[in-house]
This record gives C-alpha cells, sequence and structure tokens, in this order.
C-alpha cells in the first residue's frame, strides 16, 4: 500500500515541478491578490467630495468647516449660498456630503445650548456614506467639547459648571485601528480557500479528461490510494502558500504575529483537510474543466461572502447564520486573526478547532463515498 501511495506521490510532484506555468499560477496571483488586497481594501474614507452651506457666517462656523478640511478627510468642493445648491451638488455627484449650517449657530453655542449641524449624504454608496458620517459625528463632538471647554472660562465666577461627556476610545488588539491588520489574515485564509479548492478539484477532472483515470483504476492502485496521493499535494502547495503570505503580511505590512506558530499551524492543518474535501466533493460532480470552474466559482463565492471577511455573520438574516455553520472558512478566519492579533491558544480556539475538524472528517467522507460511486457510474 504504501509503495503505491508513493508513486502516487512522486508522480504528482514529478507533473508539478514540470508544469512551470502551473507553479506561476499558484504563486503569482497569490501574491498580487495579497498587495491588492493590503493595499486597496480598507475601511478608511479620504477626500470626500463636501459641500457646505455657512447660513451663520461666523467664526464659530468657520472654525468648524476648518476642522473638516484639517481632518483630511473630507475636501470642499462648494461653499454654497442656498439650499438649491446642496441639493443640485448632491444630486449631480459633485458631492457626497452635504453640511448645513443654520443661522444662529455661534449664539446658540455661547448660550450653552443646543446647536445643531444638518448632514445630508448620498446614500446610494451605504458603506461611504456611514462611515464619512461618523467622521462627521466626531468632529462636531471634537469641536463642541472644545468650544464648552472654552466657554467654562467665560463665565461668571459663582455660575454652575457646563456639564459635558467626553468619549475615551480604547481599541484593544488593534490600538491604531490600522485596515490592514484586519485584512491581511482574512486574506490569507480566503486566497488559501481559492487555491486549494481549485488545485484539488482540476487535478482529479484533468486525469478523467484526458482518459488516464480509468487506466490508474484498472492498475493495482486503490481508490483511497489515489485519493491520498492526490490530495497531499494539494496539502502540501497550501501549506506552502499559507506560509508565504503570513511571512509577506507580517514582514511587508507590519501585521503583528504574537500568537503561536504550532496553533496557527494546527488550524490551517484542519482548514486545508475541508477545503481538499471540498474540491474532492466537487470533482465528483464534474466531468470536465469548465464544470469545475463553474462549480468552483458556484460554491467558493458564497463561501467568501458568509464567511464574516467583509460583512459581519451577526447582521446576516437568521437562515444565512444558520448556513455559515457549515463554512470552514468562517472559523479559520477566527482561528488566524486570533493568533495574529491576540495571541490566544488552544483554550480559548477550542470551539474553532473542533468545527474545524468535524468538517474536515465529513467533507473528505463524503467525498471519498462520491468518488467510488462516480467511479461505478
Amino acid at each position: 500500500m504504501f509503495e503505491r501511495i508513493e508513486s502516487m506521490l512522486v508522480k504528482e510532484f514529478l507533473q508539478l515541478r514540470r508544469d512551470r506555468w502551473l507553479l506561476m499560477r499558484l504563486v503569482l496571483p497569490l501574491v498580487i491578490q495579497l498587495f491588492i488586497f493590503g493595499y486597496a481594501a480598507t475601511f478608511s474614507v479620504h477626500n470626500v467630495a463636501t459641500a457646505v452651506l455657512d447660513l451663520d457666517d461666523s467664526q464659530a462656523s468657520r472654525g468648524l468647516v476648518s476642522r473638516f478640511i484639517a481632518s483630511g478627510r473630507f475636501t470642499i468642493v462648494d461653499a454654497a449660498s442656498s439650499q438649491a445648491g446642496i441639493t443640485r451638488d448632491i444630486d449631480t455627484g459633485r458631492a457626497v456630503v452635504a453640511v448645513v449650517i443654520h443661522a444662529g449657530f455661534q449664539r446658540a453655542l455661547q448660550g450653552g445650548g443646543s446647536a445643531p449641524v444638518q448632514v445630508l449624504v448620498d446614500g446610494t454608496n451605504s458603506n461611504t456614506a456611514l462611515i464619512a458620517v461618523s467622521y462627521i459625528g466626531q468632529i462636531v463632538t471634537t469641536f463642541a467639547s472644545q468650544a464648552t471647554a472654552g466657554l467654562q472660562t467665560l463665565r461668571a465666577p459663582g455660575a454652575p459648571p457646563l456639564v459635558g461627556v467626553q468619549l475615551q476610545e480604547r481599541p484593544w488588539f488593534n490600538p491604531g485601528l490600522v485596515d490592514s491588520w484586519f485584512f491581511i489574515p482574512g486574506v490569507i485564509g480566503s486566497l488559501t480557500l481559492l487555491q486549494v479548492v481549485t488545485l484539488t478539484a482540476f487535478a482529479i477532472v484533468r486525469e478523467r479528461e484526458v482518459g488516464t483515470l480509468e487506466q490508474i483504476m484498472v492498475s493495482p492502485i486503490q481508490p483511497l490510494e489515489f485519493i491520498l496521493g492526490k490530495t497531499v499535494p494539494s496539502f502540501v502547495v497550501g501549506s506552502a502558500s499559507v506560509s508565504l503570505v503570513t511571512v509577506l503580511g507580517a514582514l511587508w505590512f507590519g501585521v503583528p504575529l504574537i500568537g503561536s506558530l504550532l496553533v496557527l499551524a494546527a488550524g490551517t492543518a484542519l482548514f486545508l483537510l475541508a477545503t481538499i474535501g471540498l474540491g474532492l466533493l466537487l470533482s465528483t460532480y464534474s466531468r470536465t474543466q469548465q464544470q469545475a470552474f463553474a462549480l468552483n466559482f458556484f460554491f467558493v463565492n458564497p463561501l467568501f461572502i458568509l464567511s464574516g471577511f467583509a460583512f459581519p455573520i451577526a447582521a446576516m438574516p437568521r437562515a444565512l447564520q444558520w448556513f455559515t455553520v457549515i463554512n470552514p472558512l468562517r472559523y479559520f478566519l477566527v482561528v488566524i486573526r486570533a493568533v495574529f492579533l491576540k495571541g490566544v491558544g488552544f483554550r480559548v480556539l477550542w470551539p474553532d478547532f473542533a468545527a474545524l475538524a468535524i468538517l474536515a472528517a465529513a467533507t473528505l467522507l463524503i467525498s471519498v463515498l462520491r468518488f467510488r460511486r462516480s467511479l461505478a457510474d
């Protein structure tokens, strides 16, 4: 048995070594996508096109507008003179955000009362709109707090103090809220899923398509031995890919890896086994590489969307939240982010390891049974 498996492994690795373009297709897209996500994927918003309507035209209102400019988050594209100008800027797409400072702003601020500021946002891009509104809220709150503190020094000695609330933020594990620290670990899991599932599915379908699968099956090798010979190279390639992008993420993008490499290796191994099982399962339903590509696109994209990488699982409908339970990428993202940023170990992550182990065993078992049945068809 071991001799036959060894022969299969030698055959597979020889094919990988001879196909230099395959190695380039495995490594180059991985590195390119890592850099694209590392630099382009961000929750931060800069230079938001902003229109301002200052109906108060006071020192306080001009000071507030200067805060928007100094933040670097907003670019004033129009100092409108009327509400119609603001509406036109939003309708034509010239401005994404419009800030309206009503008359009496400075008087209300000096009196210690409410000095409202109206914000109009183009909601066609809801993500940008929400982030921009959050930035505006922070700027206005800081401005009002500092104005209140300055106003207190001008009050009469016996006057009661103005009451204010100061919010102090303290982000844990990512003090600077660096976006790449969030995205890079997620990219590692997502790209590995795509690469390993594609490599495993295409490796078996290619044998079927060129007619060598039947020749191998009539040889003394058993179906289980054949599957092991096909999956071990995928496991090795997947491990090398995770190692490569982990090193690049830590050294190039400065993502801290403060956890145990042993914990990361164990989680990666279970995740790779689950994804290999999924690739094998897709191969049993495919007769050609075109069919494998279509199935791969059909399954991998939903796994990416329902992993929690970009969209919070808690915000999804209840039915989709239940569907994420069978998604191995969901658990691996928890493991890899926790190892990178929190430094926690098996004692905390054991539920995710257990889920990955169950999914790996289930997908591999179902794939082997399906593969045996497909050979008999």
